[in-house]
């Protein structure tokens, strides 16, 4: 009876404990309520003396409009709300065809910021740079202008001009662009062979791209007679400013048999997922070296991580942009949408990306253009001489016209990989890379990913 008793008695005590401690909460949970009440009263009083008082008329739905996409833009750079028309254009944009300029933009201290000139548009065309700053559109400041107000301020019919000016680490002062506006159709992935190393330029993740991929591919390997005739391919996501995550995974699975590719992780852990490789590769094993740069973001950064995380790429360029978070796209009404910021996302050690980027495996460098001075004059230079140039030298008939022809056919090559090295040096250098792993043999494993002791640590953490 004693125990009972007793028993009987803590439970008492442990009621008494837990209504203690649920009284708080509630208690709080009814003060933040209404805290929060009292602030969307004082929005309702601020809205009617806006639409009562102001200097000029205004439209109730535009100022509701605005209040919503200041809510979100509070929140990152990358949250935002989307009018029907907005919603419109993203939708067919993620399909690859959509008119502008060609640049992905983001926000940074109040400034607009390029991401990234997309290939084969005007603003490409017209030499805007990754990491450009656009300060000014047709003479119009953009500073203190959300981000979506300073695109608003860009967009134009197709075939204007817009004047856009820009600030570039390395020039002195401003200096205006002059841009004329097009239809933008966007080649997702644009395949060619170089030399013996087939070259994939990945320029967005839209849903053509995993397509564009596997079947540029196929070609390339049966354009060189085979697999067995490629030594490795260049997979190049320099100023590819993301898209679709389903995209980015599909073209990360395309190289590998097995393991996870990305997973991505929000406010709540239960909301998490995680994506993983199916088998089958596309190269069979063959070496690839992924080439990036500071225009390099989101979905890019997802590849580029998981095949640098799985050892089963090179990274070669300059550190990526950094976008480590997952927006998702929810419908409202009247067609309207918002772009809200939900996950962020881990590449397969674990590592988050965000405002960190990818560490390339090897740091190369593109060098600018020096600026040509039209009044220089050209230096003559002297023709190279060799032996055969030189009168009575001896001739070399040791080998066969067969042996002549192949011969010549290096060097024709080595004088192509010369030019492509005054064109492009970084892609130049990862083909260097790919011929130098196929003369080394099959027996050499690939090279493992060296990590900083930062980045260890901070995979530790993010784990």
């Amino acid at each position: 009876m004693r125990h009972v008793l007793m028993a009987a008695g803590g439970g008492i005590a442990l009621g008494l404990v837990t209504s203690t401690q649920l009284a708080a909460p509630l208690f709080a949970q009814e003060t933040g309520q209404s805290t929060v009440y009292e602030q969307l009263d004082l929005f309702g009083d601020i809205f009617e003396r806006i639409r009562a008082q102001y200097v000029e008329e205004v439209e109730p739905t535009d100022l509701i409009e605005a209040a919503i996409n200041g809510m979100l833009t509070s929140l990152d750079p990358h949250s935002s709300y989307l009018s029907s028309e907005d919603a419109t254009a993203m939708r067919v944009q993620t399909r690859g065809e959509f008119g502008g300029l060609g640049i992905e933009v983001t926000q940074e201290e109040g400034w607009v910021k390029v991401v990234s000139p997309m290939d084969g548009t005007p603003a490409d065309a017209a030499g805007v740079e990754a990491g450009d700053f656009i300060t000014a559109v047709d003479g119009e400041s953009v500073l203190g202008l959300t981000l979506d107000e300073a695109v608003e301020l860009m967009r134009g019919p197709v075939g204007s001009e817009i004047v856009i000016t820009l600030v570039r680490e390395g020039q002195d002062e401003p200096f205006d662009v002059s841009i004329i506006r097009d239809t933008i159709r966007l080649t997702a992935v644009r395949s060619r062979t170089e030399g013996e190393t087939v070259v994939l330029r990945v320029t967005t993740f839209s849903d053509q791209t995993f397509p564009n991929l596997q079947e540029g591919l196929a070609e390339q390997i049966e354009a060189a007679g085979g697999i067995d005739n490629v030594n490795g391919v260049v997979l190049d996501l320099r100023n590819n400013p993301g898209g679709l995550l389903n995209q980015a995974v599909y073209v990360a699975d395309a190289f590998l048999d097995e393991g996870e590719i990305v997973s991505t992780r929000g406010r709540d852990p239960a909301d998490g997922d995680r994506y993983y490789a199916q088998d089958g590769d596309l190269i069979d094993g063959l070496p690839i070296v992924v080439l990036i740069n500071g225009g390099s973001a989101s979905a890019s950064e997802i590849v580029a991580g998981a095949l640098q995380d799985h050892r089963r790429a090179i990274v070669v360029g300059e550190q990526s942009f950094g976008k480590g978070s997952v927006q998702t796209v929810m419908p409202l009404q009247g067609d309207a949408a918002m772009r809200l910021t939900t996950a962020r996302y881990y590449t397969p050690s674990g590592r988050s990306i965000q405002a960190l980027g990818i560490s390339p495996d090897i740091v190369v460098h593109q060098p600018r253009p020096d600026p040509v001075d039209p009044d220089a004059e050209e230096e003559e230079t002297l023709p190279f001489r060799s032996e055969a140039d030189l009168r009575g030298a001896l001739t070399n008939e040791s080998l066969s016209d067969d042996e002549m022809q192949t011969l010549e056919e290096e060097r024709d090559r080595a004088e192509a990989a010369a030019q492509l090295r005054e064109e492009d040096y970084q892609l130049a250098y990862a083909i260097d890379i790919l011929k130098g792993l196929s003369a080394l043999g099959p027996q050499v494993e690939r090279p493992a990913v060296v990590r900083s002791e930062a980045e260890d640590q901070a995979a530790v953490v993010d784990q």
